[in-house]
């Protein structure tokens, strides 16, 4: 029995919010990791590390190779998601707390949200789009007020970032419907591989050897949870509710990330940001009724089991 509009569309949001959940810690302990290791090596030796674990994955579920149609698209997901997203972001975290960049990542729905017309085929109503728009606007200007009305150079870099990860996810999100949320990320780790691996070893050059295991616990859980688990549940969700609507979900992203950079690292909190949660809150609810078209396409069974080798 197939599954009802609706409750597609909940499960989204409910897989979508796991992920974000997951990604909400992604900033903090990268916070944490470049105290003792590059950006680069942060950033990318993280995926190389996740595609140890994606590559015997695939192989040991007997995963399906994907069309050369789909390896296109999986190069757009790992330009987003595998390489834009975590060096841009990294390289921030040296410039700006993780708060703030929590905040300034609040666009990052809208940045989903434009980037599924563009790779998922999407057409968001004028009502979605005010609701989206207004969401993100609120993020913005709340982001702006904490930080005194300035700009900070790393906000370039996490404007950028938040960029990189709209159309990773977009992309992700579409192909997900075909080849299966966590297939998509483990294929492109893989594609991204030939790389990022050789970045990976000549960045690890620049390790001391003395790095704390406090640093290497924020590396592990940024390659198997931000880069892989994280997406699991993610992929499926912006497949089973839509790229745009589920997109809408990283609005409350912002808030967990200042509530674990309080919790983790002693970042202030105020009463703004929850003022600003709850707007966000009722932006979403209302997203969430607005109609959004969408291409209609079966989607894979979980966990899908191949169906075909590679001849």
């Amino acid at each position: 029995m197939q599954p009802t509009p609706s409750n597609r569309l909940l499960q989204g949001y409910l897989l979508g919010l796991l992920g974000v959940a997951i990604f909400a810690l992604t900033l903090p302990f990268t916070r944490i990791a470049v105290q003792e290791m590059s950006p680069l090596f942060l950033s990318i030796g993280r995926t190389v590390a996740a595609a140890a674990v994606a590559g015997p994955l695939l192989l040991l579920t007997r995963q399906r190779w994907p069309s050369r149609r789909d390896f296109g698209t999986l190069a757009i997901v790992a330009a987003g998601v595998v390489l834009g997203f975590p060096v841009l972001s990294a390289t921030a975290m040296t410039m700006v707390p993780a708060s703030h960049g929590g905040v300034v990542l609040g666009a990052l729905p809208l940045a989903t949200a434009i980037m599924s017309t563009v790779f998922a085929g999407e057409r968001p109503s004028k009502a979605f789009w005010f609701w989206a728009v207004a969401g993100s606007a609120a993020v913005v200007v709340f982001a702006v007020w904490e930080g005194g009305l300035s700009f900070h150079a790393g906000d370039i870099l996490l404007v950028l970032a938040a960029a990189s990860a709209g159309m990773g996810y977009a992309a992700g999100g579409h192909l997900s419907r075909s080849l299966g949320g966590w297939q998509v990320i483990c294929w492109a780790l893989l594609v991204a591989l030939p790389v990022t691996l050789p970045i990976t070893l000549f960045a690890a050059r620049g390790l001391s050897g003395q790095e704390s295991g406090t640093a290497w616990a924020c590396f592990a859980y940024l390659a198997l949870m931000s880069q892989l688990a994280g997406f699991f549940a993610w992929n499926r969700g912006l497949a089973l509710g839509g790229v745009a609507k589920v997109g809408q979900v990283q609005l409350l992203q912002t808030f967990l990330t200042l509530g674990a950079s309080w919790a983790i690292l002693g970042e202030r909190l105020n009463a703004g940001m929850f003022i600003c949660a709850l707007f966000v809150g009722l932006c979403i609810w209302f997203s969430r009724k607005a109609q959004v078209t969408r291409k209609q396409q079966a989607l894979p069974t979980l966990p899908s089991p191949a169906i075909r080798r590679a001849s």
